[in-house]
């Protein structure tokens, strides 16, 4: 049983994963509450589940980029059970959560998160015809240096929603956007990219693993 700990925005998710079927999973929008919210849901998940955390086999948690505090929340949290129950522990780049749930075979998919102060945190990835690949480093900036940016079809996913109709004008003919069930960070989709990775034995070191944020390399923690 894998636990899957997402709280790299102000949307927080949570899951339980068994390597078949998600058993339960809660997806919800704090107000700058990680701190208060996390460790109860996470117990309550654990009991709708009638599961302990001694039988947990893994747990996935999200790695950023994201918010300062969400990361270091989400990240400390997991470390700590991970440390406790002697548990591999999965960090799983925020983007590629989001990504998991987009059909293959896009040209061009832009994922976004948000950042705070009217501004989002950017990662645009292109379909190589096995897997998503990074088209660049992820980077902090607004709606209309974004708009000015995007020239060539392109799938908006993630977090958008923000956005007002003027400034989704501006992208008229040149962007499509995913379904809004497409854009929401699911804590299953992350469970499952770690559960992939428990088998493959490629666990993190909790001691040295710590959050990515925008403008740093792929996989490169600081």
């Amino acid at each position: 049983m894998l636990l899957a700990i997402d709280t790299a925005t102000r949307q927080i998710s949570l899951a339980l994963y068994d390597g078949r079927r998600v058993l339960v999973e809660c997806t919800w929008r704090t107000a700058h509450q990680h701190t208060v919210e996390l460790a109860p849901q996470a117990a309550l998940l654990l009991r709708r589940a009638a599961v302990t955390p001694e039988t947990l086999s893994g747990i996935a948690v999200a790695l950023g980029p994201g918010s300062y505090t969400g990361l270091r929340i989400g990240l400390g949290f997991a470390k700590g059970l991970a440390l406790a129950q002697r548990l591999p522990l999965f960090g799983v780049p925020t983007f590629d959560i989001v990504l998991h749930a987009q059909p293959p075979g896009v040209e061009r998919v832009v994922v976004l998160l948000e950042a705070g102060r009217g501004r989002m945190i950017a990662g645009a990835y292109f379909w190589n015809g096995r897997r998503w690949m990074p088209d660049g480093q992820a980077r902090v900036l607004d709606w209309a240096a974004l708009a000015a940016e995007v020239q060539t079809p392109t799938v908006i996913c993630g977090e958008w929603d923000s956005v007002r109709p003027d400034e989704l004008r501006a992208l008229h003919g040149r962007a499509t956007f995913a379904s809004p069930a497409r854009s929401v960070r699911r804590a299953g989709d992350l469970a499952e990219i770690g559960w992939e990775r428990l088998q493959r034995n490629e666990a993190d070191d909790p001691a040295t693993l710590a959050p990515l944020y925008a403008g740093q390399p792929e996989g490169q923690p600081r």
